[in-house]
């Protein structure tokens, strides 16, 4: 639990406040509490320590306060608080700063009091815990036991097994596995054991089982109450029967396993940054489980699994990608693999060359940026320069930013940072960033560099703030400055201002922070004034600075400053802080100086080791750049882009036999030094050293008192040939080695003499070259000095390899000495193994050989393999051979093979060319690998690289197996065997090179011109100056003439025959005869009959037509058309025309109207319906000043036929659906289309019956309509009607599918409508008699006739102004016949008005009005009015 101690200082108290508090903190006495719980009181146990005695830079242990001896007390009572009990001790608490008023002094020890009561009965209640616990584990303990214990198993070689048991005891007892009495720990394959224990069950599983694994296992498990022991046999059965374990139990540890080695590894690497870069290893053999842990380094730091780093381990090989390469990442990396006898490394430097520049000329990317001084709002930036300036010098750098939530690059400074360190600020607190760098020259901004780990800006002393103090049984306290400086108002001022990064363009300010700062937020004002003035002026203008770091960029050179700094939160401003000591800006930091003493020295073929000596003023170097180039052409490559900071370096991947200079540059934050003085120019060739030993010593023949011994020569000459060998000599029964020959042996050959008979004796070489004696070879196997009386042959000797490729190689051997008493020798057999342990050995050859070399074929590319060979005799087998050295089948790069071919006199040739040669080096030709070729036969010559054996005159002797190889090197070799099909083939090229022809490229072509001229032209491979040329035409030669120009190009090899114009006296058979050197040939052309005729057609009609278009003339000529709205367009285009030019149409002669688009040349007629007269001879004429050219179109029989099918098939694709009306006879079925022409056949279908000639259905057309009428429909015309239009070449359908609903519908309202035409046939109507308007003169009859018609006969009435007339008096009305008339006798001028007569039957009604007006004597009728 946390005891609080609230502290406060106000700024704002006099100071005779504070001395009053002080003041009465000391006089008032302290009160004491007694709490009921405790035996003793509280002040005895928990003294209150005073604030006059107790600081907050006490509690948090800041810094070196001086410490009051209460605060010792008070820690020493919590450390012994943990022992246990604790009757009696004390604890003491907090107090609160001496000018804390009292008031709180005793609220504070209230407090105190309080959780004291709490805490002491708590820990009485753990104490009596604790005992009780005590107690249950005392009655717990128990002895080590196994309730299940081991149990015997029998299994089978190979299978797997688990041994198990049970362990029980308190305290848990420690379990230790034993065979045969050793702890399994002891066995070397530990590896195949697996030992698990988890609650109390202990398991011993071996995976694999083999014999030696039988035997007596045991379990031992021990505590401090004693031990236990279970014991089990294991039986593994193997196919020679069963082994028992107490057979095996005294048996030696089985030998190791084959431990993988080193088999092929990464060599040095180039890579591009950015890229993707795979380094590979591979093994010997699989790796054992223990080996599987393959680790990988650079620099000497390993390398873990990231997502940017992946490591893969398979059985034969290892594998380590780095993906997206940054220059941080070159260096030097090592794999290291676990052996037996401890570990093998393999290391190779790795290069990382710049990336593309993002412009031209630009520089490369800065490298090692480093984040340091992490503050609030500030960070310090520090990097290397690049080795790459680009094509100017780098200028400086721009430094960036990326806030990891936005994503966005912002730049941090708006001039040029010149040096490698650069102070940001301006950022936010508690924000993730990260930052890059970019350099500049002339060119423009280079490549940024590798951006930095993400940092968060925080406060570093934030940890110092918080302290934890331990209390008894792991419970903790934590007390905050926060807490403690809550009531804090205004702060402190900083202290401490001075300067700690000074350099020619800003100054970095520090400041400690106030203590106490208080728990608001802090920030801080920066001033700043001249040295020597009080003039201060607020230097952070416009920047808030939350950390105490701020950098001051805006100071002028030459002058000193002084700086202040105000601490600032939400209650006010602090007083100034003292002044910092004068601060001026440095002076700029020079660039180092450049290394001295450049040398460069031999080392490899394709390296060098480059040293230099560090320059005397070395302060401030971060390393070294290299540059390379060679020896006279000033084309400067970089090495390294990541400074090396020793003063040697291997420089790699540097082309052998070149010679080449190096120059260094020093490497520091002020930028990157001049270049050094050039090294020397060096040869880039392998350094000579001593030979390395010699191997394989065997015994080729022994006499008795002499021995003929051999030996492989040195795997490495030390860069010079083997000059000569020396041996020694040892019996075996004495411990010093006697020299044998004094002068060296020339040969691998030596004969040993004056030796003891019966003596067993060992022997060792030395080779020898022109640095001096190598060291020894291994001693050789004791060889016993009697002679050889054995029937079969002695051992092969002297095994070389040659053509090594893929998948084959060639062996080489000397026949043995010793041919055996049985001699001689009949044959070899060849033997293979692979790998280097092996030794099984497989037969190559399934009988002897004769010879004394071998193709083996079948190999796998990358496995490693050994050969050995055995002589036969009449006897046998005899003594095999040492066996060969380790060869992998593998074709070295650049490997060539011997090509065979014909040279320029015909002479057949075999070439070999080799890649690596030396000055020493020199070609050796053989046939069947021993024989040498004579000198008659051929000779050889030496071109560069390449070797040449020329056959003087080849025949069948010169058959066979012919070899290439260099004398120094005769790993480089190859064959080719000569056959008689290569004879027979080359020699016909040959007699085709001494007589040959001239190759055609093209042969005889005719071409016509647009002017109708004709060119014949042919062309032949280059020929030289010197060529000739002859052209026969009909057996008499040609030249050029005015009608015919002959243009021959030997360079080229192209002839033509130009014709202005071709006649038929150029009728004929042209042939060329070419004679060039002895190069000859001739090429005929036959130009008669059909083919001239067609050649002079077009010639005619290529003029004219060219003439044609001297003035305006038709690029497309009249085509008709017919578009998707049945639009029938004639179309022209015209083309080379002028403001003059006019284009007329004409049809059958008379001018007709067109449109005429004069900026297209387009010119059309459009008819929107075509009919008869349509069909014609139309006609364009296009024409001005400079000429005409007409355009016709025959619009007649078949061209007419094709318009109307093409009209005809338009219109059937514009026609719609079929619909359905219905009429009172019946259905009518219609389709709409854009219009119709009679040439489409039309048909309607009923189903699959048609209908339209029936006599129930009649069809009908109009210009945009077709339909049937189908009279009087029943159920029985329900189903799917089509219409069918066939536009002459193909048949277009629309349908309808009238049934369903749809049928019943039209059904019900062709009903109707029936009905409706019957009413409207039968109903009442009038249908002649009365006319609109009647006048007739006073006191005259009036006489109105109505005929009416009706079925039934109608009923007629008459009305007058709508009223009923009545029969009598002056109206009579008559109805008789569907004829009624009414008579008014004696009209007067009250007769006049509106009369009407109504009919009516049982279908309708009818009325008709008429008007009649009476007039007197002597005045007019109306002039519309019928007199009657």
């Amino acid at each position: 639990m946390a005891t609080k101690t609230l502290m406060t200082r106000v700024q704002e108290e006099q100071s005779h406040q504070m001395s009053h508090s002080m003041a009465l903190a000391s006089q008032i006495k302290k009160k004491t509490f007694t709490s009921s719980d405790e035996e003793a009181s509280y002040s005895e146990f928990y003294p209150i320590i005073p604030g006059d005695v107790m600081s907050v830079k006490e509690i948090l242990n800041i810094g070196k306060f001086p410490r009051h001896r209460t605060w010792d007390v008070l820690k020493e009572t919590m450390a012994a608080d943990e022992q246990g009990l604790r009757t009696g001790e004390k604890w003491t608490l907090f107090g609160n700063e001496a000018e804390k008023v009292e008031v709180e002094v005793l609220r504070e020890q209230r407090y105190v009091r309080q959780r004291c009561d709490h805490m002491a009965l708590r820990r009485q209640a753990e104490q009596k815990a604790s005992i009780h616990l005590k107690y249950l584990e005392d009655l717990s303990h128990k002895a080590p036991d196994f309730p299940i214990p081991l149990r015997a198993h029998m299994v089978w070689e190979g299978m797997g097994v688990k041994l198990s048991c049970t362990i029980q005891g308190c305290p848990p007892p420690r379990a230790t596995w034993y065979k045969d009495g050793v702890p399994l720990s002891a066995y070397g394959q530990a590896w195949n054991y697996s030992l698990k224990q988890k609650f109390g069950l202990n398991t011993l599983e071996i995976r694999r089982c083999s014999v030696e694994d039988a035997g007596e296992y045991k379990v031992v498990a021990k505590s401090s109450l004693g031990e236990a022991t279970t014991i089990a046999t294991l039986v593994v059965n193997s196919y020679q029967g069963a082994e028992a374990a107490i057979e095996h139990s005294r048996t030696p540890i089985a030998m190791l396993e084959q431990e993988a080695l080193f088999d092929f590894s990464f060599p040095p690497t180039w890579a591009k940054e950015g890229e993707n870069l795979t380094l590979q290893c591979a093994f010997s053999s699989p790796l054992l489980p223990f080996q599987q842990d393959v680790a990988w380094f650079r620099d000497g730091v390993q390398l873990h699994q990231s997502s940017r780093v992946e490591i893969q381990t398979a059985l034969r090989s290892a594998s380590l990608t780095l993906k997206g390469v940054h220059k941080e990442q070159e260096g030097m990396y090592m794999v290291r693999l676990r052996t037996w006898e401890g570990v093998k490394e393999h290391k190779a430097y790795i290069f990382v060359k710049d990336a593309s520049a993002v412009v031209s000329g630009g520089p490369g990317s800065p490298l090692d940026l480093k984040v340091s001084d992490v503050q609030k709002d500030y960070v310090f930036l520090t990097w290397e320069p690049p080795s790459a300036d680009g094509a100017y010098q780098v200028e400086g750098y721009f430094v960036e930013r990326c806030d990891i939530g936005s994503g966005q690059w912002v730049r941090c400074n708006d001039t040029i940072q010149k040096a490698c360190h650069y102070p940001v600020r301006g950022l936010s607190d508690s924000t993730i960033y990260q930052f890059r760098v970019c350099a500049v020259n002339q060119a423009g901004v280079g490549r940024p560099s590798k951006a930095t780990e993400p940092v968060i800006t925080t406060d570093p002393l934030e940890h110092t703030r918080t302290m934890v103090i331990k209390v008894d049984r792991g419970r903790e306290i934590t007390i905050t400055k926060d807490q403690l400086e809550s009531q804090m108002k205004v702060p402190f001022p900083p202290t401490g201002v001075h300067a700690c990064e000074v350099s020619d363009n800003y100054a970095v300010l520090s400041w400690t922070e106030p203590e106490p700062r208080g728990k608001e937020q802090l920030t801080f004002y920066v001033e700043r004034s001249i040295a020597g003035k009080n003039s201060w002026q607020l230097a952070s203008m416009d920047i808030t600075v939350g950390s105490p770091r701020f950098p001051m960029f805006n100071l002028q050179k030459g002058k000193s400053y002084c700086f202040r700094v105000r601490s600032v939160n939400k209650f006010g401003v602090s007083e100034p802080s003292e002044p910092s000591p004068p601060i001026s800006l440095g002076q700029p930091q020079a660039a180092p100086a450049p290394a001295t003493s450049v040398l460069a020295i031999r080392d490899t073929d394709s390296a060098v080791l480059l040293q230099w000596q560090e320059p005397k003023e070395k302060e401030g170097i971060l390393g070294y750049y290299l540059y390379y180039s060679e020896a006279g052409k000033q084309e400067w490559r970089t090495v390294n882009n990541k400074p090396t900071t020793n003063t040697t370096f291997t420089v790699h991947g540097l082309k052998s036999k070149k010679e080449y200079v190096f120059r260094v540059k020093s490497v520091g934050r002020a930028g990157n030094s001049i270049y050094s003085n050039e090294s020397p120019p060096i040869l880039v060739k392998a350094a000579l050293i001593a030979p390395s030993p010699s191997s394989a010593i065997a015994l080729l023949l022994c006499t008795g008192s002499e021995m003929i011994l051999t030996w492989r020569a040195p795997a490495n000459n030390g860069g010079d040939p083997v000059r000569g060998y020396y041996l020694d000599q040892k019996d075996k029964e004495l411990d010093a080695w006697r020299k044998v020959n004094t002068k060296p042996a020339k040969e691998r050959q030596h004969k040993v003499c004056n030796l003891d008979g019966g003596h067993y004796y060992q022997f060792r070489v030395f080779a020898a070259n022109v640095v001096g004696v190598g060291k020894p070879s291994e001693p050789s196997e004791a060889f016993l000095c009697e002679e050889w009386t054995m029937p079969e042959p002695g051992c092969p000797y002297d095994l070389e390899f040659r053509e090594v490729r893929h998948n084959s190689l060639v062996l080489l051997w000397a026949a043995p000495l010793y041919e055996g008493q049985q001699g001689p020798i009949t044959g070899y057999l060849v033997e293979l193994s692979e790998g280097d342990q092996s030794q099984s050995w497989t037969a190559v050859n399934e009988e002897p050989i004769a010879d004394t070399f071998l193709k083996v074929s079948g190999l796998q590319a990358g496995r490693t393999y050994r050969l050995r060979v055995c002589a036969f005799n009449k006897a046998g087998m005899g003594i095999p051979s040492l066996p060969s050295e380790l060869i992998r089948a593998q074709t070295q790069p650049g490997t060539r093979d011997i090509e065979i071919g014909v040279d320029n006199d015909g002479f057949i040739f075999l070439a070999f060319e080799a890649t690596e040669i030396t000055e020493k080096s020199t070609f050796v030709w053989s046939k069947n690998y021993k024989e040498a070729i004579e000198a008659g036969r051929a000779r050889v010559l030496w071109e560069n690289n390449r070797s040449i054996l020329t056959f003087t005159n080849a025949t069948k002797e010169d058959l066979g197996l012919y070899t290439a190889e260099m004398s120094d090197n005769p790993n480089i070799s190859s064959s080719f065997t000569f056959t008689a099909e290569d004879l027979e083939r080359l020699t016909e090229l040959g007699w085709h090179i001494c007589h040959p022809l001239i190759a055609l490229r093209s042969k005889w072509q005719v071409e016509v011109s647009e002017k109708g001229n004709v060119r014949l032209w042919m062309q032949t491979e280059s020929l030289s100056n010197a060529a000739e040329l002859r052209l026969i035409l009909n057996d008499r030669e040609i030249s050029s003439t005015a009608a015919h120009k002959i243009n021959f190009d030997k360079a080229s090899g192209l002839i033509e025959i130009l014709f202005d114009q071709l006649s038929k006296e150029d009728e004929g058979s042209y042939t060329a005869q070419l004679c060039d050197g002895r190069a000859k040939n001739q090429f005929t052309l036959v130009l008669v009959d059909e083919k001239f005729r067609q050649t002079l057609a077009q010639s005619i009609a290529n003029r004219m037509d060219y003439k044609r278009k001297s003035g305006p003339y038709f690029l497309e000529f009249l085509s008709w058309t017919v578009t998707e709205d049945c639009e029938f367009i004639i179309k022209c285009k015209v083309t080379n025309v002028s403001k003059d030019t006019t284009l007329k149409w004409f049809k059958d002669g008379v001018e007709t109207p067109a449109v005429y688009d004069q900026q297209t040349g387009v010119s059309t007629m459009t008819v929107q319906q075509v009919t008869k007269k349509e069909a014609g001879h139309y006609k364009a004429v296009a024409s001005d000043g400079r000429g005409q050219d007409v355009s016709t179109l025959e619009l007649l029989h078949e061209e007419y036929d094709k318009l109307l099918q093409l009209l005809s098939k338009q219109c059937a694709l514009s026609a719609g659906p079929v619909r359905i009306q219905c009429t009172a006879m019946g259905f009518k079925l219609y389709c709409s289309l854009k219009y119709y022409i009679s040439y489409m056949k039309t048909s309607w279908h009923f189903k699959e019956s048609r209908i339209d000639q029936l006599e129930r259905c009649k069809p009908g057309s109009s210009m945009q309509k077709l339909w049937v009428e189908v009279f009087a429909p029943t159920e029985n015309d329900k189903g799917k009607y089509t219409l069918e239009m066939f536009d002459g070449q193909e048949k277009h359908t629309r349908s309808l599918d009238l049934s369903g609903q749809a049928f019943a519908d039209a059904l019900l309202e062709y009903q109707r409508l029936k009905q409706v035409a019957v009413a409207e046939k039968n109903r009442a109507r009038v249908t002649k008699g009365l006319p609109d308007v009647v006048a007739i003169m006073e006191n005259k009859s009036l006489c109105l006739t109505c005929f009416t018609d009706g079925d039934p006969a109608p009923e007629m009435f008459w009305l007058r102004n709508d009223k009923g007339i009545v029969s009598g008096g002056q109206f009579n009305i008559a109805n008789e016949n569907k004829c009624s008339t009414l008579t008014v006798n004696n009209v007067t001028s009250e007769d006049t008005g509106n009369y009407s007569i109504f009919v009516r039957n049982q279908y309708g009604t009818q009325t008709v009005n008429v008007t009649v007006s009476v007039y007197k004597h002597g005045e007019k009728p109306p002039p519309d009015a019928v007199e009657m």
